[in-house]
C-alpha cells in the first residue's frame, strides 16, 4: 500500500485541508481514505494576512507563523490517521505545501512559509515540502503546479476538458483531447470577494454568494476592473495577493463611489466568473466540459454566474453547449482536489518523477519537485 497525506492551505487563508490517499503504482489511481479540515484561528489568519505585505520584524513573525502553521498541519495529519485507522508508520510521506506569503516569479522567487522539520518531528512521518522553488530555478512561474495532476485524474482522450480551480486566485487546466495539457492563473478567485465582505459584513467569506445575490452587477465597474495588465497578459502567468488585494480594489473604486457595497460584491463575483470564462474561450475554444474545484465550487452564485457567462459566449460564438459541474461528478470533492494533487506530487518525488509542465509554468524543462525531511 502506498499511503500519502496531502496538506494544503491556500491563498484564501481560511484553513488547512488534508487528505489521506492511497496512490496506486504508476500514480494513475487514487483512493481517498480520510480527510480533515481545520479552520485557522483568528490569530493565525491575521498573522498570515499581515505577512502578505512588508512590515516590522518580518523574520521573527514568519518563523513564528510557520511554527503555528505546523501545529495545525500536524493536527490535521493525526485526525486523518485516526479516521482511517492507519498507523503513522504506514504513511510514505506527508506533502506540505506551506503558506504562500510572497509570489514574485518575475524576481526569481516564491516563498511558502513552512517548517517541514518540525512537522516531521510532530508526526514521525517523512515530509516532502518546497515544491515550487525548483520550477522557479528553472525559469518557470512556480505555479500552477496541479495541472499535471488534473491530467492524470480527470483527463479524457478525445474530449477537451477544462478544470477550474477557484481558491483565492483562479486558475485553469486545459486537458486537450489529444492528451496535451496547459494552464495558468486567470486572476482573482475568492480573494477580492472575501476581502470586501470582511470589510463590510465582518464575514470571512460570502456563504453561497448570498450577499452577492442581493446586489446587481455594475457593467461599467466590471469593465474597469477587467482593465488590468495581468488579465491581458498571455500565459504562462501566475499571480497572488501581491497584485489582487484590497488596495488594488480601492484604487479601482475611486471612480465608482456611488456603487453600493452589495453591487460591488455582485460585480466582484462577475469579475471572477468572466475572467475565468474569457480565458477558457480564448485558450480552449473546443472545450466540451468544465469542472470546478476549490472553495469557489461551493459558492452557488459564482457557479451560476460562470454558467451564464459561458452560455453567453457559446451562444454568441455559435458553439455547442458546454456543461459545467463540480469535480464531485468525477469522484473527487472540490475541496479535496488540491490537497490530493500535492499528495500526488509527493508520490512523484518518491519515484524521482517530474511534477511540473513546461507548457504551464514556462520552465526550461520538467523537473523533480520537492525536498525531503526524513522522520
Amino acid at each position: 500500500m502506498r499511503y500519502f497525506i496531502g496538506l494544503m492551505s491556500g491563498s484564501s487563508l481560511d484553513g488547512v485541508d488534508a487528505v489521506l490517499v492511497e496512490i496506486g503504482e504508476g500514480g494513475a489511481q487514487f483512493k481517498l481514505l480520510a480527510s480533515s479540515y481545520l479552520p485557522f484561528s483568528t490569530d493565525i489568519r491575521e498573522a498570515l494576512l499581515a505577512l502578505q505585505s512588508r512590515g516590522f520584524d518580518e523574520v521573527q513573525r514568519v518563523t513564528q507563523a510557520a511554527n503555528q502553521l505546523m501545529v495545525v498541519y500536524a493536527d490535521c495529519v493525526l485526525d486523518c490517521l485516526k479516521k482511517a485507522g492507519i498507523p503513522s508508520q504506514q504513511i510514505i510521506a506527508i506533502s506540505a505545501h506551506g503558506q504562500t506569503v510572497r509570489h514574485r516569479p518575475e524576481f526569481g522567487y516564491t516563498l511558502q512559509i513552512n517548517n517541514a522539520a518540525l512537522l516531521a518531528e510532530l508526526t514521525d512521518i517523512d515530509v516532502i515540502a518546497d515544491f515550487r522553488s525548483r520550477d522557479i530555478a528553472a525559469g518557470g512561474q512556480g505555479a500552477p503546479l496541479i495541472p499535471a495532476f488534473h491530467r492524470s485524474a480527470f483527463g479524457q482522450l478525445g474530449e477537451t476538458r477544462v478544470v477550474v480551480n477557484i481558491g483565492g486566485i483562479g486558475n485553469i487546466s486545459i486537458l486537450r483531447a489529444d492528451g496535451s495539457t496547459s494552464g495558468f492563473d486567470t486572476g482573482p478567485g475568492n480573494i477580492l470577494m472575501d476581502s470586501w465582505i470582511m470589510q463590510h459584513q465582518s464575514q470571512t467569506y460570502d456563504v453561497n454568494g448570498a450577499w452577492a445575490r442581493q446586489g446587481k452587477v455594475n457593467r461599467a465597474l466590471l469593465e474597469h476592473l477587467k482593465d488590468d495588465a495581468f488579465l491581458r497578459q498571455a500565459p504562462p502567468k501566475s499571480t497572488g495577493r501581491e497584485l489582487f488585494h484590497a488596495e488594488w480594489l480601492e484604487q479601482k473604486l475611486t471612480q465608482f463611489n456611488d456603487v453600493s457595497p452589495t453591487d460591488v460584491q455582485a460585480t466582484l463575483c462577475a469579475l471572477t466568473a468572466h475572467t475565468l470564462v474569457d480565458a477558457i474561450i480564448a485558450y480552449a475554444p473546443d472545450v466540451h466540459r468544465v469542472f470546478i474545484c476549490g472553495g469557489g465550487a461551493y459558492n452557488t452564485m459564482l457557479m451560476d454566474t460562470i454558467k451564464l457567462a459561458l452560455d453567453a459566449q457559446t451562444t454568441q460564438k455559435v458553439r455547442p453547449h458546454v456543461s459545467v459541474d463540480s469535480t464531485e461528478v468525477l469522484g473527487i470533492a472540490p475541496n479535496h482536489v488540491e490537497a490530493m494533487g500535492f499528495a500526488w506530487l509527493a508520490y512523484r518525488y518518491t519515484k524521482r518523477l517530474t511534477g511540473n509542465l513546461v507548457e504551464v509554468t514556462g520552465a526550461s524543462g520538467e523537473r523533480v519537485l520537492g525536498a525531503l525531511y526524513p522522520r
